[in-house]
């Protein structure tokens, strides 16, 4: 098979996977800010596309962590695109703004925007080998789960695939529980963010544990959270915050089974995982046009709409960014922490 040219694998990367072009230049715009290791690599049509992960921040091991992720579904590609266009404002700022420099010697950034580049390429869900990365993880719901929607083990040519009884975790799935084990769990606070679209018209913050309908040990944590949000922007961009179990429950979600392995390996520490979940419905309703392509129905296609929502995220990932790194300032106190949890179960589960 002959090899192909420099240009045109560039020119297919162009077509089919920019968010590799724009990861790539920022990576050499931020060079001097930022820390990075490719921990995977997926073959499309006979291209290399590496999964990076990135750091910046604080190397000492006793600092809070947050991390962002996004492309687990490659069909959802504005959750990878919400997550770079974050990476380029913290990049540039840094070029001048002493505040965010003095922040960062507190706390540890890590991204993993691209976890799914097969599936971006070829616009689906899944990864190259069907199967759908956040169904993969060797655990089941606990008691009844919506049928086929919650992951299932039928077959690769139908949605929500989990793969098949016994396999190892898929390639790309395994990565992202390697990097969230060995740069968040160990910290003494971390937070992962998810960024996801189609559900709903609403943009949601979920507490990403979905195997169970029952709190989370943590719970008092993810409801002092969202009073924390509500009461410093009275007037935020309208997220629903809650648990995503309210809304159904999954097999096989890698952030259930990395949420586990917290609570039992590292129970001195606390491990908080969100999904943001865009509500994709919304663009749907204003553009029904866009059902006329599948890709549509995940992802703005109107210009305005998509910078739109590139920057109306930020203010969400600052203030999570702050309060990760003054995490010690709100999360409750053993006194608090009975009422708190309380609270949360009135709110989310009766």
């Amino acid at each position: 098979m002959p090899t192909q040219s420099t240009e045109s694998i560039q020119q297919q990367i162009h077509r089919h996977l920019p968010e590799h072009l724009q990861l790539e230049n920022l990576l050499h715009t931020g060079a001097r800010h930022l820390r990075w290791q490719t921990v995977h690599r997926v073959d499309i049509n006979g291209i290399e596309i590496p999964i990076k992960v990135i750091e910046m921040g604080s190397r000492s091991p006793l600092v809070p962590v947050i991390g962002f992720f996004g492309g687990v579904h490659g069909v959802e590609r504005i959750g990878t695109q919400v997550l770079l266009s974050w990476l380029h404002s913290l990049i540039h700022r840094l070029d001048w703004d002493d505040q965010l420099r003095r922040q960062l010697e507190r706390i540890r950034l890590v991204f993993m925007p691209m976890i799914n580049p097969g599936g971006i390429w070829h616009h689906k869900r899944s990864n190259l080998n069907g199967v759908d990365l956040m169904r993969n993880a060797p655990i089941d719901a606990m008691g009844a789960a919506p049928w086929l929607v919650s992951g299932h083990r039928i077959s690769a040519r139908l949605p929500w695939y989990r793969g098949k009884q016994g396999e190892p975790m898929q390639a790309e799935s395994a990565a992202l529980v390697d990097t969230v084990r060995k740069r968040l769990l160990t910290a003494p606070f971390s937070m992962s963010i998810d960024c996801h679209s189609g559900f709903g018209r609403q943009d949601r913050l979920w507490c990403s544990y979905a195997r169970s309908h029952r709190p989370i040990q943590h719970i008092a944590e993810v409801l002092s959270l969202k009073r924390l949000y509500q009461n410093t922007y009275p007037n935020h961009h309208p997220y629903i915050i809650e648990p995503q179990s309210v809304q159904y429950t999954t097999h096989g979600d890698l952030w259930d089974y990395l949420y586990d392995e917290s609570v039992e390996q590292h129970p001195g520490n606390i491990f908080l995982p969100f999904t943001l979940e865009m509500g994709s419905w919304l663009w749907v309703r204003k553009n029904p046009r866009q059902m006329l392509d599948y890709f549509g129905y995940f992802n703005p296609v109107i210009t305005h709409r998509k910078r739109r929502v590139l920057r109306q995220h930020l203010p969400l990932f600052e203030f999570l960014l702050g309060a990760s790194q003054s995490w010690r300032n709100w999360v409750p106190r053993p006194s608090q922490r009975d009422a708190i949890t309380q609270a949360a179960i009135a709110e989310w589960f009766l």
